[in-house]
């Protein structure tokens, strides 16, 4: 049932690494966070179709990083056109799509620039433009990066993302981070999060008309719950799910999150 794949896409912008897995008959697109800036989806099919197994049975699922290498300056929207290119490469007319944090902001110009595109849009732990939250959180990441701190970047989104209860069994590991993992440049994390405090699509929200659910979290010390709200009250056709104690990470602590998806895309 799982069917996971690694995959790479060449495209006249560059390469795409993408993983697919499940035997649904519908397509789901998920979008991955800032963190794909410091390590793509390459060789990770496994460990995400176990991870998301709940949804394989219903859903072919695809989880595109971005272009290996970016160019300085690139916007969350030149990125959605990245992704418009792929699943046109690939002969996707259209899909149900997850944005979560920075992918989130991706898939809101994909719905906007391609709204043929997208069946279902569901944006988690997202904002619509930049806040005081968002913009003290990306500077201290780059200024980790400058310095070459990937440790230092581990636990400080770990710090933001999780819940006490989560971060008692975390903290055991974070001596395990170190050199693992650790990308030989940080370049393309500091595109990806340049993009995250320039990123705005707030004035034109109101023309996002599939049907949208937004995902929160009341703690989000990453882009703030405010946020999420903000845009679901922009959002015609919106639903909008906070989640009382839970922050960014969300998506990895609420049981019930997959379920939510599933049944709003499934509709």
């Amino acid at each position: 049932m799982l069917k996971a794949r690694n995959c790479v896409l060449n495209l006249p912008t560059g390469t795409v690494d993408y993983i697919r897995f499940g035997s649904g008959p519908k397509p789901l697109i998920m979008i991955p966070g800032v963190g794909d800036g410091l390590q793509t989806v390459k060789g990770m099919a496994l460990p995400f179709a176990l991870l998301y197994r709940s949804l394989a049975k219903d859903f072919t699922l695809y989880v595109f990083s971005r272009r290996r290498h970016l160019s300085p300056g690139m916007t969350t929207r030149d990125m959605a056109e990245d992704l418009n290119e792929a699943m046109e490469a690939m002969g996707l007319s259209a899909a149900y799509l997850v944005g979560v944090s920075q992918g989130g902001m991706i898939a809101q110009w994909l719905a906007l620039d391609h709204p043929d595109k997208v069946k279902r849009l569901v944006l988690t732990v997202t904002l619509s433009r930049p806040n005081e939250t968002v913009k003290d959180v990306i500077a201290r990441w780059v200024g980790m990066a400058d310095r070459g701190d990937y440790k230092g970047i581990m636990i400080d989104t770990a710090e933001r993302s999780y819940s006490e209860k989560r971060l008692k069994k975390a903290r055991l590991e974070y001596r395990l981070l170190g050199s693992i993992g650790k990308p030989k440049s940080f370049e393309r994390f500091r595109i990806q999060a340049a993009s995250c405090v320039t990123h705005d699509t707030y004035d034109l929200l109101d023309q996002i008309n599939c049907p949208t659910l937004v995902i929160g979290g009341k703690e989000d010390k990453i882009v703030s719950g405010q946020a999420s709200v903000e845009m679901a009250e922009r959002i015609p056709n919106c639903e909008l799910y906070m989640y009382d104690g839970l922050g960014h990470g969300l998506y990895e602590e609420a049981p019930d999150f997959l379920r939510r998806v599933s049944e709003f895309c499934m509709r």
